[in-house]
């Protein structure tokens, strides 16, 4: 079976495998070599439109397998026949600490300290007293994996837990979508986990942040379009909440942004999911897959229109 994979580190995982020839890019928007014969494409982490389009051009094209938990910039635009699978548990850890990491950092104002650090100012009278993680009510919206994951690493800090998905899960405690209006209220954290789909772009709009309560902090890991950029922009504006943000619309953040001069924002570049164990674990996948492939076996993570 011929593969083609983005990184030359996934070999030491798939060269093992019997009857698995692989072939890796020289770059993320060059094909490796010959498309013909290639059943199983690893694209680019974070790809783009010009990416999704080269799929056009392997004739014998069976699977595609995202290295990304998020599958939106594929989803309805490969060819037909073509199975494509997200990277769903290879995140869970990165983005879940990133997560973490978001949360204490603004809470204790480390982006505050950190620009003054930058300027060689002892600043404790502008932050002092911070505010703590313990006793907060967190809002998390999107109960899947990486939900599951943030919850046990938020767990040690006294937290509490309102869990939402896209339908209810009354036997798990997971609330639906439609009960945000009357839960967002009651949080002082409010996570976004959800996949980009046509139901969750511009899902935080005006309304939904201005039910936010008071203090209350908004952290994005999910996609930047779930967010409306305008309304949160204005909300931000007031000074009367606070994000994190991993993601951005747009993205990259162009520098005349006027998200960048907000005090009360904590910017990061897209890194969340980006830690040295991302690869180790993807080719693990990877493997898994080819495996059932070859075996006749059901794929894992298959991303299906509704996504």
């Amino acid at each position: 079976m011929k593969v083609w994979i983005p990184h030359e580190q996934g070999r030491a995982l798939l060269d093992q495998l019997p009857g698995v020839t692989v072939e890796a890019a020289e770059s993320p928007d060059r094909l490796p070599g010959d498309p013909a014969g290639v059943r199983f494409w690893v694209p680019p982490f974070l790809s783009t439109g010009k990416v999704v389009e080269l799929a056009g051009r392997l004739p014998d094209l069976e699977v595609v397998q995202l290295l990304s938990a998020g599958a939106d910039v594929w989803v309805g635009r490969l060819p037909v026949g073509v199975t494509l699978c997200d990277a769903r548990g290879v995140h869970d850890s990165g983005t879940a600490e990133w997560v973490v990491t978001a949360i204490l950092s603004r809470l204790r104002r480390f982006d505050t300290l950190a620009r003054a650090q930058g300027r060689r100012e002892w600043a404790y009278g502008d932050v002092a007293p911070t505010d703590e993680l313990a006793g907060k009510r967190v809002l998390i919206v999107g109960a899947g994996s990486i939900g599951a994951a943030l919850r046990a690493r938020l767990a040690p800090f006294e937290v509490s837990f309102t869990l939402v998905a896209r339908t209810a899960r009354p036997d798990e405690g997971v609330h639906g979508v439609d009960e945000l209006p009357a839960l967002l209220p009651q949080a002082d954290v409010v996570v976004l986990l959800v996949p980009l789909t046509d139901a969750t772009r511009g899902l935080v709009d005006a309304a939904f942040l201005a039910a936010m309560a008071d203090g209350a902090l908004l952290v994005n890991a999910a996609r930047g379009p779930v967010v409306d950029t305008p309304a949160l922009v204005a909300e931000l504006t007031t000074g009367r909440i606070a994000a994190a943000l991993d993601v951005t619309d747009p993205e990259p953040l162009p520098a005349d942004h006027p998200l960048w001069e907000l005090p009360n924002v904590l910017i990061t570049p897209h890194v969340a999911g980006s830690v040295r164990g991302l690869l180790p674990r993807a080719y693990r996948l990877v493997a898994e897959q080819l495996r059932r492939l070859a075996a006749g076996r059901p794929l894992a993570n298959v991303v299906t229109d509704g996504y």
